[in-house]
């Protein structure tokens, strides 16, 4: 990504926001193609060499980065998933989706309102959500399947689904049954993304693959075709539950199925990394591998989003360093 790739502040005026703002035609899935899973591979040296190299050889500075930065904020998933959530914090987490940035900053920059991607929380939470995000244009996600383990009885995972769709939620993210990732069960695994994606009906499924958990970089992209081809809408890397959440060979892996998964049908398929990235330089990396792999159509909230709840706390921090050329607390840019 140079500078010769990217707009400026000013012609980030006109940056869209939430899910779907241009017409994509859904991922239908296919038939199971055995042969094509089994034919992948991974090559995790020449993976994790290549993801070495994205941050250093990829620099963004001044203008540029700032409108980078608020691309990125218009691509995120604001989420709280905690034990202790409360209409209240929901309520407050929603006012910061529809007003990410202070608008001091927005003035300063020659920005326009922008919004975040989605709101994500449990499905508890999902009437509350809909409720404040009610007028503003930002979808809904909710967790859902057993979050985060995934082991509640097949049919109540279904049925959490459909409530969470009953309850407004405009997407769902589901988590896959790792087990059948981890025998090679792709029968198995196909067969419940299609039930997931059936009983998701006009909303979005996310497939979380948790891939952490999955033991190999081969085994992650297996899952993520077999995902794609029971006709997932986005893959996503993590819960953020697990030890280890998104990672740049993991992402890689993902992004390079999605992209040989669109040559042969046709069809795009969103990506979304979750957990561990809270830094603004990192979603700059994440920004950069998109554009290099997949392309500039997938620079949109339709086709990416990052899963986060602090890194818009130090985006915001950094385009205000970026205005006045000093930081500030954190508490200066509350989420929540």
């Amino acid at each position: 990504m140079t500078t010769q790739d990217t707009h400026s502040t000013t012609q980030a005026r006109d940056v869209t926001t939430q899910l779907p703002q241009v017409h994509e035609p859904r991922n239908p899935g296919m038939p199971l193609d055995l042969d094509w899973v089994r034919a992948v591979q991974a090559n995790t040296s020449a993976i994790e060499r290549r993801c070495a190299t994205l941050p250093a050889r990829r620099s963004i500075k001044k203008d540029y980065q700032a409108a980078w930065l608020l691309k990125a904020i218009t691509m995120i998933d604001l989420t709280t998933l905690s034990g202790d959530d409360t209409a209240g914090r929901v309520r407050r987490l929603c006012a910061k989706a529809a007003h990410p940035v202070r608008a001091d900053i927005l003035d300063a920059l020659g920005m326009g309102s922008i919004t975040t991607g989605a709101v994500c929380v449990y499905h508890d939470m999902v009437e509350t959500a809909v409720a404040a995000l009610d007028g503003t244009g930002i979808p809904v996600a909710a967790v859902s399947t057993g979050f985060p383990a995934g082991l509640s009885p097949f049919h109540l995972r279904v049925e959490e689904i459909r409530e969470s769709v009953k309850a407004g939620a405009q997407e769902i993210d589901i988590v896959i049954s790792r087990r059948h990732v981890l025998t090679g069960n792709w029968q198995a695994l196909y067969d419940e993304m299609v039930a997931f994606r059936e009983a998701c009906g006009e909303a979005h499924v996310k497939a979380i693959l948790a891939t952490g958990e999955l033991g190999s970089l081969r085994n992650v992209a297996r899952a993520s075709y077999v995902c794609m081809m029971a006709g997932a809408d986005f893959i996503k890397t993590s819960t953020g539950k697990e030890s280890v959440n998104a990672t740049l060979p993991v992402s890689l892996t993902m992004v390079r199925a999605i992209r040989d998964y669109h040559a042969r049908t046709g069809y795009r398929v969103g990506y979304k990394p979750a957990g561990g990235i809270s830094k603004a330089k990192d979603a700059l990396v994440y920004l950069a591998l998109i554009k290099e792999e997949l392309g500039d159509h997938w620079l949109s909230p339709h086709l990416f989003r990052f899963g986060a709840s602090s890194l818009l706390g130090d985006i915001e921090r950094q385009l205000e360093h970026h205005v006045t050329g000093h930081y500030s607390a954190a508490w200066r840019h509350p989420i929540g």
